[in-house]
């Protein structure tokens, strides 16, 4: 009798065991159930020999929600964007980190929003350190060979910031972001070398506090023919093995050089292609010729991928780094960039903010689709992460949207947030259909507070602050919550 128990007991154990490895193994399986998809084609043949994707990850600069043939531009021809859209997923409710440069790309890398990123502003004095973790370390310590090529602008040469020491392999490019206002400058940097460049180069200002003023009065070498150059060779490179590859051009910012004798050029690109006989003023001609030129810039990389055999094996997304902008005499409304939104670069209002993205993978994202889905940058890292099958990052703001990617189920944001450090800061909060935007936080006693419906109002022009108290107070306290203390970049307290 006693055995019999004994035996019982045995049993018992044994079945607790594998029910508890079961529910392990389960779990498992749930959270890496849409990395293990991505290594089945829709006809359920496997294309992935070693189960990562190649990603590539395409940075515009200052480019518009409404700049694309595919989210309603009439005027700008980008036939290869458009292709991709209808070929795969276009998000209409994506958001970018910052309303500028800088910190918009730090949240890229980090996963964090303005209110706890390391860098928060286009101050070219603050850069990452070696206690961030970017998405490049991530992929890098997975097995990925990684690379970035055009614009980084979160550390300059000699301090911790520089791509190296933040997990890429290689770089080539500009490293702060106002000498990458010169389209054809006297340099680009090679990992930490300096690569002189046959222009010739004069400047107004070499002082990176006021904004490095530079023109090139002999022009011969265009820095974003470069980058595509560079992306073109690191792809056939690294074909054999799952690489990363972010390549950020500096196209259609305005490239802000002081006015010389050819003042007439308008915008630096090389000709003004299609357009050159538009009866529009230069900067708009400017505009329109580099948004094509980028567009058959990424013609070119399809192409290779086509070329290489491995279009199915890699992903792109594309997207832009902030809304719109009127610099270097270009006019925002003129081809209404902003896609009918309020505002532009440096506003928190949505024109802003919300960026295109495109997510292109034949045969693993099913194409035509259009999402609602809220995104922002900080959800990239934890998403490409997934994509690669790495760790889910702890430490970041973000939720991947591989799910949404996929047509599986997504799970949501309980809120977006930002702050801005310029025109007096701002704050700005989106949970659910309700944005509150916070202007002027440095002036005491002038302080403002909107709310809008985004639902019914989605280009932000009832402010319902007075209608809606209590949904003022929830949000003012998402605005406290996710600020974290910066010196760099102060909140005042007095005024939250």
């Amino acid at each position: 009798m006693m055995k019999h128990r004994q035996q019982s007991l045995l049993v018992k154990k044994l079945l607790y065991w594998q029910i508890i490895i079961l529910l392990l193994f389960t779990t498992f399986d749930l959270s890496a159930g849409n990395a293990a998809e991505l290594r089945e084609s829709k006809e359920g043949k496997k294309h992935l020999d070693n189960g990562k994707p190649n990603i590539i990850y395409i940075l515009a600069d200052d480019l518009g929600y409404g700049d694309l043939g595919c989210y309603g531009q009439q005027e700008i021809k980008t036939p290869t964007l458009d292709k991709m859209a209808a070929e795969g997923i276009r998000f209409t409710r994506h958001y970018s980190g910052s309303p500028v440069c800088a910190p918009s790309r730090c949240c890229l890398m980090t996963g964090l929003h303005t209110g706890k990123a390391k860098v928060r502003g286009n101050q070219p004095t603050v850069e990452l350190n070696e206690n961030d973790t970017t998405l490049a370390t991530v992929l890098k310590n997975v097995g990925y060979t990684t690379a970035l090529i055009g614009k980084w602008g979160l550390g300059d040469e000699g301090t911790t910031g520089v791509p190296g020491k933040q997990g890429f392999d290689y770089f080539f490019g500009y490293l702060n972001q106002v000498r990458a206002h010169n389209f054809y400058p006297d340099f680009l940097i090679r990992n930490d070398v300096r690569i002189p460049l046959d222009n010739t180069v004069v400047f107004s200002t070499t002082d990176y506090s006021k904004g490095v003023g530079s023109a090139s009065t002999d022009k011969k070498v265009y820095s974003q023919e470069l980058f595509t150059n560079e992306a073109l060779e690191f792809v056939e490179k690294n074909s054999n093995a799952p690489f990363f590859l972010y390549l950020a051009y500096t196209l259609p910012h305005a490239n802000n050089e002081f006015k010389l004798a050819n003042e007439e050029h308008g915008m630096e690109v090389p000709d003004y292609g299609i357009y050159a006989s538009k009866k529009w003023p230069n900067a708009q001609k400017g505009l329109a010729a580099m948004i094509s030129y980028l567009d058959k810039e990424i013609a070119k990389l399809k192409e290779k991928l086509e070329k290489l055999g491995i279009d199915k094996n890699t992903i792109i997304i594309f997207s832009s780094d902030n809304g719109p902008h009127s610099e270097g005499n270009n006019d925002a409304k003129f081809f209404n960039s902003s896609g009918g939104l309020r505002g532009q670069k440096r506003d928190l209002y949505e024109g802003g903010v919300r960026v295109p993205m495109i997510a292109y993978w034949p045969g693993t994202i099913k194409p035509g689709k259009v999402s609602s889905h809220i995104s922002a940058f900080w959800d990239v890292k934890p998403t490409i992460a997934e994509i690669a099958g790495a760790k889910a990052p702890t430490k970041t703001d973000g939720i991947s949207f591989l799910p949404e990617l996929l047509g599986k189920k997504q799970k949501k944001h309980d809120n977006l947030y930002w702050e801005f450090n310029e025109q007096g800061g701002k704050q700005a909060a989106i949970q659910g259909d309700w944005k509150l935007v916070k202007l002027d936080l440095f002036k005491p006693g002038t302080t403002r507070i909107e709310l809008y419906n985004l639902k019914n109002d989605p280009t932000e022009k009832n402010n319902v602050v007075e209608k809606y108290p209590d949904i003022v107070e929830k949000m003012k306290a998402i605005l406290v919550g996710e600020h974290i203390d910066d010196k760099n970049f102060p909140i005042d307290k007095n005024e939250k």
